[in-house]
């Protein structure tokens, strides 16, 4: 049997911690901060798990809007997204994922771009 991604890296307890590193650099980041004023970020953090244990291929427990849509009229940049990226590489390095592993799932992630980023950008 194959182990997806979401089981080689620890699961649920390893991305509740990387989902929480990522949102403390993110809200510290004066570029990427006003996206994010006045939101409950634990419900983001919630949210943005389930998303990544969807894209690591564990269970789908993922129950939001599309990403068109939760992202809709957020006029959000593509400077913006790339730096959302770049936390999200730094987090899940730095609760010791393997390079591979999150070079891995930052390739499965960023296509997820054209969904994300404004259209008028």
């Amino acid at each position: 049997m194959t182990t997806s991604m979401y089981e080689r890296l620890g699961g649920h307890e390893t991305l509740k911690v990387a989902v929480a590193v990522f949102y403390t650099r993110v809200i510290a980041d004066p570029l990427l901060a006003p996206y994010f004023a006045g939101i409950d970020l634990a419900r983001l953090r919630a949210h943005q798990a389930a998303f990544l244990t969807v894209a690591m291929g564990g269970p789908d427990v993922f129950a939001g809007r599309s990403l068109e849509d939760a992202h809709e009229g957020l006029t959000i940049t593509g400077e913006a997204f790339d730096a959302m990226i770049d936390h999200l590489d730094f987090a899940l390095t730095d609760v010791g994922v393997d390079p591979g592993d999150v070079d891995e799932l930052i390739a499965r992630v960023r296509p997820f771009r054209e969904l994300v980023v404004a259209r008028s950008e």
